[in-house]
Formats: structure tokens, sequence, C-alpha cells
């Protein structure tokens, strides 16, 4: 009895990974729930567009009944509030691999997008889409995504944080060791933004 309650709690073993195989499922460590603690300054328009979102929660929150969240028209989330609020233990993100394509699924809203991985880069023209439209290639072991044509209607996170139809994301994924996979994103909207907006590490663990 001792004996194996001894083994259960030794140091974990080291597993080996590959690590330019980002699949499995993935809960969030980090607990900001926005991209950085503190955004770049706004344009008159994105100053606009903030004062006029009401989030139910956070620092400006009001009840949710005046509030005018895009969740409680049960319109998607967008993709940069699916990585920010639902990558939970309740709501976590599947990324699935293949040959020119890697999938991304988000049990909130059971919602995915996909990242094009053969070459091709991003359109000139495209109809908007509340996750965009996204391409991947690696650098070394880090995988980049480029994405673009989102859909203005959804928020950045549920403190009410506004974007355009211009909006860019990159993303930056790569794995740490074989439970551990980080992100860093860096968003340009010059419409909303005087600068880029640059996240903080966010940490997921695989489940």
């Amino acid at each position: 009895g001792r004996q194996g309650r001894r083994a259960e709690t030794g140091p974990a073993v080291s597993v080996p990974h590959d690590p330019r195989d980002l699949s499995g499922v993935w809960t969030r460590t980090s607990p900001l729930l926005t991209l950085s603690q503190t955004p770049p300054p706004f344009t008159p328009l994105g100053k606009k567009l903030f004062d006029a979102n009401k989030p139910s929660y956070g620092p400006r929150a009001v009840p949710p009944a005046v509030g005018n969240d895009p969740m409680g028209n049960c319109d998607p989330l967008g993709l940069v509030r699916n990585l920010l609020l639902e990558l939970v233990a309740v709501y976590p993100m599947e990324i699935v691999q293949t040959r020119d394509r890697v999938f991304q699924f988000f049990e909130w809203g059971h919602s995915y997008r996909q990242v094009w991985t053969d070459g091709r880069p991003l359109p000139k023209d495209a109809d908007l889409t509340f996750n965009g439209i996204s391409t991947g290639r690696w650098e070394g072991d880090t995988f980049v995504v480029t994405s673009g044509f989102f859909d203005d209607r959804s928020w950045l996170d549920h403190f009410g944080m506004p974007h355009s139809t211009e909006m860019t994301l990159e993303e930056r994924y790569r794995r740490l060791d074989r439970d551990t996979l980080e992100l860093n994103m860096t968003l340009r909207d010059p419409k909303i933004f005087t600068a880029p907006w640059v996240s903080e590490r966010k940490v997921m663990k695989l489940a």
C-alpha cells in the first residue's frame, strides 16, 4: 500500500512527443480572459464602438437584460473570444491535423475553424466569417497562423472589446512538452487600435 502510494506521487515521466504535432484536446491555464491587461490606445472610432458595447462581465458590467453582448443573440463568439474565453475544462478545444489543414474544434457552440497548410496565401478578397480565413506555416517548431476576413459583429472578449473587418491576427503555437502548448497572439486593426495588440503568453494543457 505505502509503496504504491509513493509510486503514484513520484516525479512524472517525460514522454517523447513530436513538437510539430499539436493534436489533442487542450484546456487553458492562463487566467486572463483578454489578450493582455493593457490594450493599445483606441482610435476615435474604436473608442466610440467600445463605449457602445455593454458587457455583463467586468468593470463595465451591466445587467444582462440591458446589455448588448452578441452572445445574447446566440451569435458565434468569433475566433479571438473562443481562444480567450472558452478554453476551460468545461469547454475545451481540440486540434486535429491533416496533411493540408489543421482543424480547431471549440466545444462552446460546437464551432470550428480550419487553417490551410498547403502553402496557399490568404486570398485578396473573401466573404467575412466569424472565425475568419486562416493559413498556417511552420517556422522551426512554431506553428504560425495568419488570419483575416473577420465578421465585425463579434467582440474580442467578454469585456466588450470591438474590432473591424480590417482586423488581422497572427497566432504562434509552440508545443513545449507533450502536455503543454504555448500560444502568443498579435492582433492588428488600424481602424480600432493605434498600435498592434500583443497578447500575454497563453498556456494550455493536454486534457
